[in-house]
C-alpha cells in the first residue's frame, strides 16, 4: 500500500468514494425541493461514460460486467469538497 504523507492511497479513495455517494444522496432528496430553477441543474445528472454489460461464458462460470457513471452536480461538488477536506487531515 503507498502512502502519501501520513495517509494512505486507500483511505483517499475512500474519502472521494463517499464525498461522492453523499452528494448525491443529497442531490436526489433536494430533487423534490423547489428552489425555483436551481434544483433541476443540481440533481441532473450527467454521463460521463457508460460502459455496458459484457458477458462472458467459460462454461464453469459466468461472468457479466459494466460500469455506468453519471453523477449529478452536489455529488461532484462532494466528490471536491471530500478532496478539500482529505487534504486538511
Amino acid at each position: 500500500m503507498k502512502v502519501l504523507g501520513t495517509h494512505s492511497v486507500l483511505l483517499f479513495i475512500l474519502f472521494i468514494v463517499v464525498g461522492g455517494i453523499l452528494g448525491g444522496i443529497l442531490g436526489e432528496l433536494l430533487s423534490h425541493v423547489s428552489f425555483g430553477s436551481l434544483m433541476p441543474l443540481l440533481s441532473q445528472h450527467y454521463e460521463i461514460f457508460d460502459i455496458q454489460n459484457v458477458h462472458l461464458n467459460l462454461y464453469v462460470m459466468q461472468i457479466q460486467f459494466g460500469i455506468h457513471f453519471a453523477p449529478n452536480l452536489l455529488s461532484i461538488l462532494g466528490i471536491i469538497l471530500a478532496f478539500l477536506i482529505f487534504r486538511r487531515l
